[in-house]
């Protein structure tokens, strides 16, 4: 990644400079390709009627009941984005709807037994990629847990830049 940036950096940052672009542009690449890694597993076992990021959201709505705004606020997923996957997931038969009684212009959904099982393979996958990550010696938990809290520590601190800066 290559962002010509207009306020000059000190030399002495200059380094970090180009490792933060590094990893924002990592973090672009990872989030493509963990995308393209869940087609391939769907297109291997014969589910081709719903994307990645289809798939991903019956994944981290799981067994919990949840609203598009719900979604939203946890930071998975962007506005229209969302409500649009959503509704093709109800239409599809992988989700159950239904509108807030306290609240009637939110509507609750739920995952239906063919959405639980599209969760399930994501689950397996990801099941098989910790563990060979692991056993191959790609990452250990300490290694791991290195990465996770920085990747905390960056979105905390992008969190308050919205929040607090503007």
């Amino acid at each position: 990644m290559s962002i010509q940036n207009p306020i000059p950096i000190p030399p002495s940052e200059a380094g970090f400079m180009q490792s933060y672009l590094d990893a924002l542009g990592l973090v672009e690449r990872l989030h493509r390709l963990l995308l393209d890694v869940i087609k391939d597993e769907f297109e291997r076992v014969g589910v081709l009627e719903i994307n990645a990021v289809q798939a991903l959201l019956l994944f981290n709505i799981g067994d919990n009941e949840v609203t598009a705004g719900e979604l939203k606020s946890r930071g998975y997923y962007q506005g229209s984005n969302v409500s649009y996957n959503l509704k093709k997931l109800v239409d599809m038969g992988y989700m159950h709807h239904q509108r807030c009684q306290i609240d009637r212009r939110s509507v609750r959904v739920r995952l239906t037994g063919k959405g639980r099982h599209i969760s399930g393979v994501v689950s397996d996958l990801f099941g098989r990629h910790a563990s060979g990550l692991m056993h191959k010696g790609a990452l250990g938990a300490s290694g791991m847990d290195d990465i996770t809290r920085a990747l905390k520590r960056m979105e905390r601190y992008w969190t308050d830049q919205i929040r607090y800066i503007y």
